[in-house]
């Protein structure tokens, strides 16, 4: 099995449990925060949401320069436009990545502000570390959940919650 096939695989399995804790943030709560230097549960679950994204963009295109298209971040107006924000990026970054060679895999790919180079690596580090960046993220919005009271859904394993 090609390289960017075993990720697409991960990917998949993944998103089930990405999908259990996106589907528990409450409508209510979308600008709740723990902390004023956090990010907002809304736009938590919404950058979680967009991640499979970046894998599509890793695998179609040779770089991005923040400089050209400067950042902006979405705030959710719903749980259900979370969801759907994901479901659209995960389709994406499957269906690239099902296509994908290791030859491609194996080209680097490149971060950059203008002039100044964030990250070059190889296609599959990037995916590996976009991989990485879903878990990492979704942990953090099971804590914004627990915080709330929402009972938090099995990831790796049972939770309090669900035994």
């Amino acid at each position: 099995m090609a390289l960017a096939q075993q990720f697409s695989a991960e990917l998949q399995q993944q998103a089930e449990n990405t999908k259990r804790v996106l589907e528990r943030i409450p409508n209510d709560k979308l600008t709740w925060k723990p902390h004023d230097k956090s990010q907002t549960i809304g736009r938590l679950g919404m950058h979680l949401a967009e991640i499979p994204g970046y894998i599509t963009r890793a695998i179609q295109t040779e770089e991005f320069d923040f400089a050209a298209v400067p950042f902006k971040p979405v705030f959710p107006n719903s749980t259900a436009e979370i969801m759907d924000t994901f479901e659209k990026t995960l389709a994406g970054a499957v269906d690239t990545l099902e296509k994908c060679t290791d030859d491609h895999m194996a080209g680097n790919w490149t971060t950059r502000r203008g002039e100044q180079i964030i990250s070059k690596a190889p296609r599959s580090e990037v995916i590996r570390r976009a991989l990485d960046h879903v878990i990492h993220h979704r942990g953090q919005l099971t804590v914004y959940l627990r915080l709330l009271d929402v009972p938090v859904p099995k990831t790796f394993g049972p939770t309090a919650d669900e035994r």
